[in-house]
């Protein structure tokens, strides 16, 4: 019986078959950490280069302007009230669409999506045409309850909640789905109520998706500008939150202070980022 010779790769070919795969990982990396330079960490090194062009004495003072203190203020509290609301009201939703069944379900959870789809300076002009002084909504709440909603703080708090709606309810919902039913029928099984099952078993498991669903939505609404703009009637020390604050100074040709002001809300930013990183890493260790 003829025996078929084996023919074994030479040191070359087995050497180049051994780079080729490392060559093409470094290649996608390398184009992967040259997109995140230049789209991300040159414009942030830019703002900080800006910010700090003239030392850190005028770079304090561009910050502690009355006007730039109230209006990050006003970003950091309209932030923190939507995130609260959105937090309860996100997780009650993702709570009723991952355990009810209802007609057009299909649907409202289609429509949580919309405001990742629609730009943000529509919904602004969606919320004067609702809430507008000329509407009967408006003129309700402004003659009824001495409420102005639109040009103040509850216009404000309006519009973020409808620009961070989803972000809530779209991280608590996958992991609702993963909770093991069995759980909540043994604790109904030994007479545990709704709300003490909900609490005692259900919230543990989705206690960290809730708390990153909530600094999501945090961030998402610190650097909204599309439809504040329209909303808040840019009244300085009154109705400016800081990304407006940040337009002004640009249209007025003060980049020192559009800078400063940008450098904090983008440390704030960081902040948060960071906080929402460790929260998931602590989650999956």
């Amino acid at each position: 019986m003829a025996q078929i010779p084996l023919s074994y790769p030479t040191t070359n070919e087995a050497v180049t078959r051994t780079q080729a795969p490392n060559l093409g990982a470094w290649g996608l990396r390398l184009t992967a950490l040259i997109y995140l330079g230049a789209f991300i960490l040159v414009p942030v090194l830019v703002i900080h280069i800006q910010g700090l062009r003239f030392g850190l004495a005028e770079f304090w003072a561009s910050i502690t302007r009355p006007e730039a203190m109230s209006a990050v203020g006003l970003s950091l509290y309209t932030s923190v009230v939507m995130a609260a609301i959105n937090t309860v009201v996100g997780t009650l939703t993702a709570y009723v669409l991952v355990r009810y069944r209802f007609p057009g379900k299909r649907v409202f959870n289609t429509l949580i999506d919309l405001p990742f789809a629609i730009p943000t300076l529509v919904i602004g002009v969606m919320l004067v045409l609702l809430y507008g002084p000329q509407t009967p909504v408006g003129r309700f709440f402004d003659r009824q309850l001495d409420v102005q909603i639109l040009f103040e703080t509850p216009g404000i708090i309006l519009a973020l909640l409808l620009v961070g709606y989803p972000f809530v309810i779209r991280t608590v919902q996958p992991v609702l789905l993963q909770v093991d039913p069995s759980q909540m029928e043994a604790a109904h099984t030994i007479g545990a109520s709704a709300w003490t099952t909900f609490r005692r078993v259900i919230f543990p498991a989705i206690r960290p998706a809730v708390v990153t669903g909530a600094l999501l939505s945090f961030a998402r609404s610190l650097g909204e500008f599309g439809s504040v703009i329209v909303v808040a009637g840019n009244i300085p020390l009154r109705s400016q939150t800081g990304t407006v604050y940040v337009y002004t100074q640009v249209e007025a040709g003060n980049l020192q202070a559009a800078s400063g002001v940008s450098m904090v809300l983008l440390l704030i930013a960081f902040g948060v980022t960071l906080g929402i990183d460790l929260l998931q890493w602590r989650r999956h260790a």
